[in-house]
């Protein structure tokens, strides 16, 4: 029988290498490659036997048309709304969910709540933890008030015994692992915590989830980039993957799906840390602007979309003079190579330059932008903090921004425009072909075509501006 060979795992990204080495060469990171046994071949399992199995002839399969009608699958309805609306509308039988997050931010006192709230719609819901012991679980539910509900609690971390314990009886109908990254099986020697362990860890339990229609949710550390830990292939393994944002300084966390089987993807719930856990955000918008001051230069309100919400939030900038050689590009909340590229757009083709300068930009409330919508609300608090100017506080501005300094459309304006006005705003700066779809809303809007007059447009006082070809207010 041939001796196994040798295999070499990096831990931060998975990739396999026949030799160890200092660096990984896929990810570049140092002294994260480790010797992992090989992986068992499976019960009955062996070279021989898996060849033979090979050669032998599948079964045939039931193809059905494309155009037939399936229903939409049940599901665990949890009550808290927000989760709700990440997940696509609840937990659903037989699905498996990854979530992610920073240490301390919140993501075992949201599933805890969450679990409490099932159990009180009479469903039979279990969660295991890895890292914490049974007391510390009752202290955290005394705490949050919900010591009353049934929910079933296990302090355990070999996975053999957690399925067969979930197996006995009646299946439950939701399942919470905190963490996978402590999962262990002895069917591998590897440590916990290892690149294996953590894939077959995982592997069992969604093969759990769809034998039996347990929703199971797993809970992954993230590393120092804020990507969750072990390899990609778990991501794939699952039907969601949700991470849990915020900054620590900031009461807001923000649950966003990144994928979603069984929903829309990049849907975001908006939540608020409190003494009794975390209390929903039925309106993101009016609390991200609680708190703004209008009258300060530098401050623009954006109107983005976040999965299907608007989401209206207040874009700072600040611009002071650099006392270093190379000036700082400090930026929170956003691309910093997109910040870069707005900074040589407006040099370029405007003649703003901020060579000399530290610029600093930063989303309040700790919600992180993705969208190219934003490009227009950067550019323009960032000229406010450099003319000393301050925005109209009854504004809002989208649109993004070409190399070229041209303003293109975005989509969605409907939506946004709607939100902003709910909201009690009355003017809007938005790209100028967006006129061919121009929503019935009461705001007034400013069409901008390109980089340069939207300067002109705030430099001019506003509603100065309508005589530049390339502001125009309607």
């Amino acid at each position: 029988m041939a001796r196994a060979s040798r295999t070499f795992v990096c831990q931060a990204c998975g990739a396999v290498s026949p030799r160890w080495a200092g660096r990984c060469e896929s990810c570049g990171e140092w002294n994260t490659i480790v010797e992992e046994a090989p992986e068992s071949a499976g019960v009955g399992g062996g070279p021989q036997k898996s060849l033979a199995g090979a050669r032998a002839k599948g079964r045939k399969i039931e193809l059905v048309a494309m155009s037939g009608e399936t229903a939409d699958p049940p599901r665990h309805v949890t009550g808290v709304n927000e989760f709700d609306r990440v997940t696509g509308g609840g937990l659903v039988p037989g699905s498996a969910l990854l979530i992610g997050g920073d240490p301390g931010i919140g993501k075992s006192t949201l599933l805890l709540q969450v679990m409490a709230a099932l159990a009180r719609k009479g469903k039979s819901v279990v969660y295991i933890s890895g890292e914490e012991a049974i007391a510390q679980v009752r202290m955290r539910a005394r705490r949050l008030g919900l010591a009353d509900a049934d929910v079933q609690l296990g302090a355990e971390t070999n996975l053999k015994d957690i399925i067969g314990t979930l197996e006995n009886g009646q299946a439950p109908d939701a399942v919470v692992i905190d963490s996978i990254q402590t999962m262990w099986t002895d069917a591998l020697e590897s440590a916990p915590g290892t690149v294996a362990q953590v894939r077959a860890s995982a592997q069992e339990l969604v093969r759990f989830a769809k034998k039996r229609g347990s929703a199971v949710i797993l809970v992954g550390h993230v590393t120092k980039e804020g990507q969750i830990a072990g390899p990609r292939v778990v991501e794939h393994m699952v039907d969601a993957v949700i991470y849990f944002e915020g900054e620590r300084g900031h009461q807001f966390r923000i649950l966003r799906a990144v994928k979603n089987r069984f929903g829309p993807a990049n849907e975001i719930g908006v939540f608020e840390m409190g003494e009794m856990g975390l209390a929903e955000v039925p309106n993101p918008s009016a609390l991200f602007l609680g708190e703004r001051d209008g009258e300060t230069s530098g401050s623009a309100v954006f109107a983005g979309i976040e999965g299907t919400r608007p989401v209206l939030v207040e874009i700072q900038a600040l611009v002071a003079q650099s006392s270093l050689g190379t000036p700082r590009r400090a930026v929170v909340g956003w691309d910093g190579g997109r910040l870069s590229m707005i900074l040589a757009v407006l040099e370029a083709r405007c003649g703003l330059s901020l060579a000399g300068q530290d610029v600093y930009l930063n989303v309040a409330g700790g919600l992180r932008i993705n969208e190219p919508a934003a490009d227009l609300a950067v550019a323009a608090a960032l000229v406010s903090s450099v003319s000393g100017m301050p925005l109209p506080a009854d504004c809002v501005i989208f649109g993004e921004i070409s190399l070229s300094g041209a303003v293109r459309p975005v989509n969605q304006m409907d939506a946004r425009l709607k939100e902003a006005e709910k909201l009690g705003f009355a003017r809007a700066i938005l790209p100028a072909s967006a006129a061919r779809t121009r929503p019935s809303t009461a705001l007034k809007f400013t069409e901008i075509s390109d980089l340069a007059g939207l300067i002109a447009h705030l430099t001019a006082g506003g509603s100065k501006a309508t005589g530049d070809r390339r502001a125009r207010e309607v």
